[in-house]
């Protein structure tokens, strides 16, 4: 996957604009962002290890910083920034943004957790 032509942050900081050549731009909130990193902090080493994030409503970007030709580093207000979020990794999460959404709710409900 080719690296996006755009990528923008609202000027809250809670919302990320990712615009692939030819296609539509999509929407990916900090929050989502933040609880579905690809850190191994969040993903762990195995399927066994991923870790539920809650909390983090009012997390926001606090900056990103190119890695290499093949992704972004996305640092966070509350101190994250471990997650090396790659262009087939943000593209997969806008095409699937809506699932992995509901997932993450369902998880947090089925773990008695809150968003914050």
């Amino acid at each position: 996957m080719s690296a996006p032509r755009e990528l923008r942050v609202s000027k809250d900081r809670r919302l990320l604009t990712v615009t692939y050549a030819g296609q539509e731009p999509f929407e990916l909130s900090a929050e989502l962002l933040r609880v579905l990193s690809p850190s191994a902090e969040v993903q762990g080493h195995s399927p066994e290890q991923r870790v539920t994030v809650p909390g983090k409503r009012n997390v926001a970007i606090a900056g990103m910083e190119p890695v290499g030709n093949y992704a972004v580093r996305i640092r966070f207000d509350d101190g994250h920034d471990s997650g090396i979020y790659t262009w087939t990794y943000l593209h997969t999460l806008g095409q699937e943004r809506e699932e992995r959404w509901a997932g993450y709710l369902a998880e947090l409900e089925q773990k008695g957790l809150a968003r914050g």
